[in-house]
């Protein structure tokens, strides 16, 4: 089985110096120049070790965040995180495919992660947003958000299940772990989290029951909760949950233009021009928008024009921020100068603050622009920018802020959406499951993956 190690630029530049002779520390400030398949991989590669070398080890999961600095908040080291678990299991899929780690490893790890998940706190079959680690009980997220997070709990059963589809056709042990897979999927009661509505909520609490009174109306980050709520093949909701839920009853449709792009979407919060980016990332994962079509937008369309306005918005720099620009740019939510907020392209929401993640994960629908962004990080930015486990989370060449910390949720989307722009791995895994094309088709959607 093929090998793929990447080596630090520093190292090699000086071990040629060492073989011509010169046997003295050299430092090296600019990575040399390697070709822009060989960054991919190597951005992938380090980003993925967040959730290889950085899992914590008795859940196998992603911690909610790793500081380098190693200052964190309320001693939370070593709470992990369903949401962005899920995206790392996306992420060993990517590992295993591009044999940055073997098929053995990759299964091993993912065997700890289901054990954990089939023993650590569940609710009706849903996961907290967190957990501790060491323990498998919740941490709470907030005073009353101490149960289930159908949201978070959708972006794990998103990978999850492309887990299932990547081992389905396995050796006996990838097929009995695609088995536990399976079940865990068909325990998550999405009709309990209508609460006897035609919407889904996004908290239920054994303590607080439905006191956190959210429910989940579009268009924002979670449109894959209603996906896989339509697609249950034991806890499933019918399709007016969809329409009169998320659609709420068909005004979500609001057709408007910002910066000459078209929108078809009421984005929840009115944000002016457009939403953080994670928006049009995190349910789009697995789901495929190429071609995804219902009644209310072409997600393809919509997606790509979230990303653009996000371009277009950090080129023009209104607000005269440092450094932004045709290769600087990507607003989302992120860490900040001061906590963290979820930075968009508008007067109040853009703080000069740039998060690598928004532009990296749009790769598919900006290739040009994310990989212009990606090289100027690297090459040119690389001592402020790059750490153990790839790109920083956020940073503000305005405010000098630099700080060499990462976030499961942000870390997760970057070699996820970085393999679906080169090869489309994990979409053909999600939508390949037969009770998805269900789903859609229940929901009334139109897809190239349908008629397949």
């Amino acid at each position: 089985m093929r090998s793929i190690i990447i080596i630090s630029t520093a190292f090699l530049f000086f071990a040629a110096c060492n073989s011509a002779g010169q046997n003295k520390t050299v430092t090296v400030t600019t990575p040399a120049t390697i070709s822009d398949s060989a960054l991919l991989d190597t951005v992938q590669y380090y980003s993925i070790k967040y959730f290889t070398e950085g899992a914590e080890p008795v859940s196998g999961l992603g911690r909610e965040r790793f500081h380098a600095d190693n200052i964190y908040p309320d001693d939370d080291k070593n709470v992990v995180t369903s949401g962005g678990s899920g995206f790392g299991v996306m992420a060993l899929i990517v590992a295993m495919e591009r044999k940055f780690i073997t098929m053995e490893e990759g299964v091993q790890r993912l065997e700890k992660i289901i054990h954990f998940l089939e023993t650590a706190d569940r609710f009706h079959g849903a996961f907290p947003h967190w957990w501790n680690g060491e323990t498998g009980k919740v941490k709470p997220f907030g005073k009353k958000d101490n149960g289930g997070d159908i949201v978070e709990t959708s972006y794990m059963m998103q990978g999850l299940l492309c887990v299932r589809q990547y081992f389905k056709d396995g050796n006996e042990k990838e097929k009995a772990l695609a088995a536990r897979i399976d079940a865990l999927w068909k325990a998550v009661e999405y009709d309990w989290y209508r609460n006897g509505k035609n919407v889904l909520y996004w908290h239920w609490s054994p303590t607080y029951a439905w006191e956190m009174n959210f429910p989940i109306h579009g268009y924002n980050e979670c449109m894959i909760a209603y996906i896989l709520a339509a697609s249950s093949p034991t806890h499933g909701v019918p399709a007016e949950v969809y329409h009169e839920g998320w659609a709420e009853g068909g005004k979500i449709k609001q057709p408007h233009t910002v910066m000459n792009l078209p929108l078809q979407l009421h984005y929840q919060g009115n944000p002016v021009n457009a939403a953080p980016l994670f928006w049009s990332q995190y349910s789009y994962l697995g789901l495929d928008p190429h071609g995804l079509k219902d009644e209310y937008t072409d997600y393809w369309q919509e997606n790509t024009s979230q990303a653009m306005i996000n371009y277009k918005w950090c080129v023009n720099d209104s607000l005269q921020y440092k450094g932004y620009g045709t290769n600087n740019w990507g607003l989302t939510a992120s860490y900040s100068v001061k906590g963290y907020a979820a930075h968009a392209p508008n007067p109040k929401d853009d703080l000069g603050v740039i998060s690598p993640t928004a532009a990296l994960a749009a790769m598919p629908y900006t290739p040009e622009q994310s990989i212009a962004a990606m090289k100027h990080w690297y090459y040119d930015m690389h001592d402020k920018l790059w750490g153990q486990y790839g790109f920083y989370d956020a940073f503000s060449e305005t405010d000098n802020w630099f700080l060499p910390r990462y976030l499961a949720i942000d870390q997760g989307p970057i070699p996820v959406m970085i393999e679906n722009y080169r090869s489309g791995l994990l979409w053909k895994l999600f939508m390949s499951c037969p009770e998805i094309k269900a789903g859609l088709q229940k929901l009334g959607f139109t897809s190239p993956w349908l008629a397949k």
